[in-house]
């Protein structure tokens, strides 16, 4: 297999390309950041608190809570996905989405 996908592709910086010049990062901490708290606060249902506890930027726990619990509609117009962990959007976490629902955390 030969270059099947062009090395530029693969190093390209991740975007939604929903318009030009935009990348990924310029709205979102980088991966190795996000990727945790996605996975702590939607896989092992961890609270803000448990995030801060663990070390998690207060600042950035909060951005990326945001964005999931804010975005909450769009994975309801979506047909249902594959699950591939043991705890997946959809059917295993399912929060309100009318009267601007929001977890209290206390802050």
């Amino acid at each position: 297999i030969n270059n099947i996908i062009p090395i530029e592709i693969i190093e390209k910086p991740p975007s939604a390309e929903l318009r030009a010049e935009q990348l990924d990062s310029d709205s979102l901490p980088e991966y190795e950041i996000l990727d945790p708290i996605v996975e702590a606060y939607v896989e092992d249902d961890l609270s803000y608190q448990d995030m801060v506890a663990k070390g998690f930027e207060p600042t950035i726990i909060r951005q990326v809570i945001t964005a999931v619990d804010r975005n909450e509609y769009k994975r309801r117009q979506a047909p249902p996905g594959v699950k591939i962990t043991h705890r997946a959007f959809g059917k295993d976490r399912r929060l309100p989405i009318v009267n601007r629902y929001r977890q209290q955390d206390g802050n």
